[in-house]
């Protein structure tokens, strides 16, 4: 897992939440007895910025009763936290990248494992630049041109992961065949970019497989668009991320965490699996629609 503070407090969140909830305490009991403000705790359980006393902490594990073990994991954690370094994404304006867009690209960042299941457009991983500054001019039709241009640097820093030569992150991805299908930008943005899908779908560690149409109504289509993300093993097993589920909305982005929340995402996975072509197929269909919109 990388060095990044906000990979360290979400950990840090989740051990303080499950701590407080197995307890039966209040975030207002715990405020009280530890004499801060309840939102401070909120922010402790959230990973929001906030300076993490290791005397404090050390009073809410005694609170809530854990263990000399499960203590020193929230010691450490909240020591990870302090000392680790900046992400490359904390170097953008909010203009740039959302705030709770950044919390999405800080964990996309750490995760060496990415499944997309994407309905309506591609997955941002996979976007040639022509495609993603479509998109945004979509979304944000009256963003200054060189707002629009650093966001485009954001798109390619992200991508970065998929290419490095010492650690590239795998990544799953299973695409409806009517995102390859709605035009952003023009015909030939679209043939660029379902050339870059059949080019970069043949890297090692990047897997694209088609929904297409003949499939009908299906389940997923009801599941929703979503991105799980996997992290690998920290060195002490108790730090390790747990997978995480995102899934973006209009008005807000929805994180889910809970092991009985990612099983039925993964149950919804087992069931693209089934449905989608093949990545040789998928290849072939993603070929043929380049050509549709070349002609």
């Amino acid at each position: 897992m990388g060095s990044d503070s906000t990979i360290a407090r979400r950990l840090l969140s989740i051990q303080l939440e499950r701590l407080r909830e197995r307890a039966d305490i209040t975030r207002e009991a715990a405020a009280s007895a530890i004499s801060v403000a309840r939102s401070t705790i909120w922010k402790m359980e959230t990973g929001q910025s906030v300076r993490l006393n290791p005397v404090l902490i050390e009073r809410l594990c005694s609170l809530y009763g854990a263990s000399e073990k499960e203590t020193r994991v929230v010691l450490a954690l909240a020591d990870e936290a302090k000392g680790a370094t900046k992400g490359w994404w904390q170097a953008f304006t909010d203009d740039e990248i959302p705030k709770d867009f950044e919390l999405f690209v800080s964990f996309e960042s750490a995760a060496n494992r990415i499944t997309s299941y994407q309905t309506t457009f591609l997955p941002g991983l996979l976007h040639t630049e022509e495609y993603r500054r479509a998109l945004i001019w979509i979304e944000f039709p009256n963003k200054p041109t060189h707002d629009v241009e650093r966001m485009l640097q954001v798109g390619m820093k992200r991508q970065a992961r998929l290419t490095d030569r010492e650690s590239p992150t795998s990544m799953d991805v299973f695409v409806d065949e009517s995102a390859l299908r709605r035009t952003a930008g023009n015909a030939q943005v679209m043939s660029d970019q379902m050339r870059h899908l059949a080019d970069i779908g043949q890297l090692p560690n990047i897997s694209i497989r088609i929904v297409p149409h003949t499939v009908g109504a299906y389940r997923g289509l009801m599941v929703g668009t979503f991105v799980m993300l996997e992290f690998p093993p920290h060195p002490t097993a108790e730090l390790t991320m747990p997978p995480i589920i995102y899934a973006q909305g209009y008005l807000g982005d929805l994180y889910l965490e809970k092991p009985g929340e990612i099983q039925h995402y993964r149950e919804a996975c087992a069931d693209l699996d089934r449905l989608a072509l093949d990545e040789e197929n998928s290849r072939a269909l993603i070929l043929e629609i380049a050509e549709e919109y070349a002609q």
